[in-house]
């Protein structure tokens, strides 16, 4: 519904009624009977409305503004009030014709005119009856037309659907009156108060928001009841668009207002920032556009930050979505992007930075020389990802370091150990809270450049997880084929790692993952022997402690005697880390004594190292006589360095069975067997009696039994044992052996020969037993390690009994 209107044959136009003009009462139901029994007369001058319709009962005001229409109403109220108002076909149309005025319009009284000082009438009519034009009479001065009533079919008072239609129509009057704000609520009051059927019908009919010819339409029904209906569909219509239109004003309303008071805000923080000398937003996103200009991007690079920056451009600052595109652009500017250093490849400069930071580890020296020299040439960086594998503390990440050195290339170094979430290596998507690049990325970002030495510290110790499996998000980045654009969710673009020098560390390759393992060159690190761990700490280790605790030369030194004692008798490991923490302890025991003014030796002795260290629990088992038929000296390799170990037969009277104890594996045991049905098999060979083999029981055990023991190296010692105990002849003095065995008595290589050598010179050995073989293994070995060795090398096992079994009887033989 509308407000009320003053309609113009012109122009619709707005206008408020005087408060102070007489008020014109609401038709009531003895009004319309009067109306309705008044005769209509045969003629009456027709006045065109150009955009409205006016129905039977309602007061309209209208300005009249067309000559015509002046001086019809001019004549009409100077004669008897009454004319006859129909609507337009078409409002444009300026001086209508008969063909363009409808035919169905309304009688209408007119209760006052007003001049207005432009020269128009302002006239207030009301319509009575309903009328058609049979004709029309004169054109000019204005229409005048012969016309017929009208008849209006009327429901009866007892027709309840009718009254039903009626609070419906009321109803609805009365929400549209509250929902439009444009109409005064006491419009209520007015709906409200009208009694009259028909007149509460035209009444709102009247005032609906409904085109010309809609309203034209519902005044030619001839069913009031019909007419109330289809008055019922559209009123709901715009009820319907209404609330729409509310709901929709009031969103818009309360978003404009949040941005209103956030803009206000923003801009008074702006204020704030900019008087205490801060950077604004906005000279904050200038900066950002300024650096971009200095970045080594191409182009799809480039295009990708202006529309990242743009974005932010368009983002209300205290939106939470602006921190996060705040700091991935900060990282796409901190990152360096096509920036690298110069490498630096004097290979003889790289050579004595490896010498000086290492001791002894030639292999692993002598390999990363000749990846530089392959980089010097190549001048490219797809070449095989290093992984330096070997026991803790012998030097694998410093490997990394000293390269980077060489090169004149930036450290950069990743803790793999535990990782078991795929976003710690690829990222995170900024979409979520607290998102953070890789560490790929951020290391890179801290290192400033695109191509350091990349080492990733333990890739064994990579985990799985229900967030990923991290050690498969770094096949793509240890890939040389693929890592020229290794992607990371949180930059949401593809990085160039194909500059970077990744060297990879591990304890135990059977640890990573197969396809992983693949992509890398495995280079091997043994552990340090005695001698190499004596000069390290001589070199590096001593002179670095004493420094750290505030000493010098002049206040403590030591002797090569005394760092062997702590080495033999305080550490067991392949690396250094322990011998450095024992040297440590030394050390600040004399810093004690310094501190209080105590006396102390400057030259540490045995006898110190005993009072600081305590007795010494780890000492190396000694070479033992060999007055006993049956025990052997045998080389063994742990995880910690070489070591000798016993082999120790017995026989007793019995059935011929073999028992085997001191905690030994499957491969061991077996050694064993093998070497009893070899001697089975050549018992006339080896000068044996066979029934004698069925008569005694032999028992074959290996001492320190609570340390599991495994491999196939001890065979040798084995079968030599059990001809000693078997015959009752010595083993030759200061002989130890290793090596594998078969059933045809072939001896076969095995492996840790550099430790298992050094272990036996330790222990005061003299000759060693080997497989041809394993002679290569020997000359790997500086000359200065093995003197006073001597080694025998063979290939059958009858070479071996023959060098090891002497003639002569033990002392206390047994009569077999």
């Amino acid at each position: 519904m509308s407000n009320h209107k003053i309609h113009t044959l012109d122009n619709l136009s707005l206008q408020e009624f005087d408060t102070e003009t007489e008020l014109i009462p609401l038709l009531t139901p003895e009004d319309e009977e009067e109306m309705n029994n008044e005769e209509l007369p045969d003629s009456l001058p027709i006045l065109p409305l150009r955009n409205m319709v006016l129905f039977p009962g309602v007061v309209i005001p209208i300005t009249a503004g067309r000559d015509k229409s002046i001086n019809l109403i001019n004549d009409a109220y100077a004669a008897g009030k009454i004319i006859g108002v129909v609507a337009q076909k078409n409002e444009e149309i300026e001086d209508p014709s008969k063909n363009d005025i409808h035919q169905i319009g309304t009688v209408a009284r007119i209760l006052r005119v007003l001049k207005m000082p432009d020269g128009n009438v302002t006239v207030i009519l009301q319509g009575k009856k309903r009328f058609q034009i049979e004709s029309i009479v004169t054109e000019m001065p204005y229409f005048t037309a012969n016309i017929r009533d009208v008849a209006e079919k009327r429901p009866t008072k007892k027709d309840t659907e009718f009254l039903a239609i009626l609070d419906s129509v009321r109803e609805l009057a009365i929400q549209i009156i509250k929902e439009n704000p444009n109409i005064p609520s006491e419009a209520t009051f007015a709906i409200k108060n009208i009694e009259s059927q028909s007149f509460l019908i035209n009444f709102v009919t009247s005032n609906m928001s409904l085109s010309v010819e809609e309203k034209q339409n519902l005044l030619s029904i001839n069913s009031l009841k019909d007419r109330a209906l289809e008055t019922l569909r559209y009123m709901n219509t715009e009820l319907q668009k209404l609330e729409l239109k509310n709901d929709i004003q009031s969103k818009v309303r309360f978003d404009l207002d949040q941005q209103q008071r956030e803009y206000f805000l923003h801009q008074q923080m702006k204020t704030i920032q900019e008087e205490l000398g801060g950077v604004s937003q906005e000279e904050e996103m200038d900066e950002m556009s300024v650096k971009a200009k200095t970045k080594k991007w191409d182009e799809k690079t480039q295009k990708h930050f202006e529309k990242e920056l743009s974005k932010m451009r368009r983002m209300n600052p205290q939106a939470p979505d602006f921190g996060i595109q705040r700091n991935y652009l900060e990282l796409f500017l901190d990152l360096p992007w096509g920036d690298y250093s110069k490498d630096n490849f004097d290979l003889k400069r790289a050579q004595k930075i490896l010498d000086r930071d290492h001791f002894g580890l030639e292999d692993v020296k002598k390999r990363m020389i000749e990846h530089l020299a392959v980089l010097k040439l190549r001048n490219d960086m797809k070449s095989p990802i290093i992984c330096l594998t070997g026991p803790p503390g012998v030097g694998k990440t410093s490997i990394g370091k000293s390269v980077a050195e060489a090169l004149g290339r930036e450290y950069v170094r990743i803790s793999l150990g535990g990782l078991r979430d795929e976003a710690e290596i690829r990222g995170h998507r900024k979409t979520y809270i607290g998102a953070m690049p890789g560490r790929i990325i951020q290391s890179l970002k801290k290192a400033g450049t695109s191509n350091p030495v990349f080492v990733l510290d333990e890739i064994d110790k990579l985990s799985n997880s229900h967030q990923g499996d991290p050690s498969s998000a770094l096949l793509e980045v240890l890939d040389p084929e693929q890592n020229n654009s290794f992607y990371d969710n949180f930059l949401e673009m593809g990085y160039d790692l194909s500059k970077v020098m990744f060297i990879a560390t591990s304890n135990n390759m059977a640890e990573i993952q197969p396809a992983l393992r693949d992509r890398m060159e495995i280079i091997k690190m043994s552990g340090y022997t005695i001698e190499e761990k004596v000069e390290i700490a001589r070199q590096h280790l001593f002179p670095r402690q004493l420094k750290e605790h505030g000493l010098t030369t002049k206040d403590l030194s030591i002797g090569l005697k005394q760092l062997e004692k702590i080495v033999e008798g305080y550490t067991r490991e392949s690396g250094v880390r322990g011998l450095e923490a024992k040297i440590a302890q030394v050390i600040r025991n004399a810093a004690k004594s310094i501190a209080m003014e105590e006396e102390y030796n400057k030259k540490v002795t045995n006898e110190d190292i005993v009072q600081v260290l305590g007795i010494p629990r780890l000492e190396r088992d000694k070479y033992e006589s060999n007055d006993v038929a049956g025990v052997v000296t045998g080389l063994a390799w742990t995880s910690v360095g070489g070591d000798i170990l016993f082999i120790e037969s017995l026989i007793s009277p019995g059935k011929g069975t073999m028992t085997i104890t001191g905690n030994l594996g499957n491969v061991m045991k077996e050694s064993a067997t093998i070497a009893l049905e070899y001697i089975k098999a050549n018992a006339e060979f080896l000068g044996l009696n066979p029934e004698m083999l069925t008569k005694f029981n032999i028992h074959l055990h290996v001492p320190e039994g609570a340390t599991p023991k495994d491999g196939p190296s001890a065979g040798i010692a084995m079968l030599t044992s059990l001809v000693s105990v078997l015959t009752q002849k010595k083993i030759k003095k200061g002989l130890a052996m290793t090596g594998e065995i078969t059933l045809r008595g072939k001896v076969l290589p095995v492996g840790g020969i550099k430790e298992k050598i050094l272990a036996a010179k330790r222990a005061n050995i003299k000759e060693i037993i080997l497989c041809y073989e394993n002679k290569s293994d020997i000359d790997e070995i500086k000359a200065k390690y093995i003197e006073g060795l001597t080694f025998h090398y063979v290939k059958e096992m009858s070479e071996v009994l023959k060098i090891a079994i002497t003639d002569q009887k033990v002392k206390n033989a047994k009569v077999l």
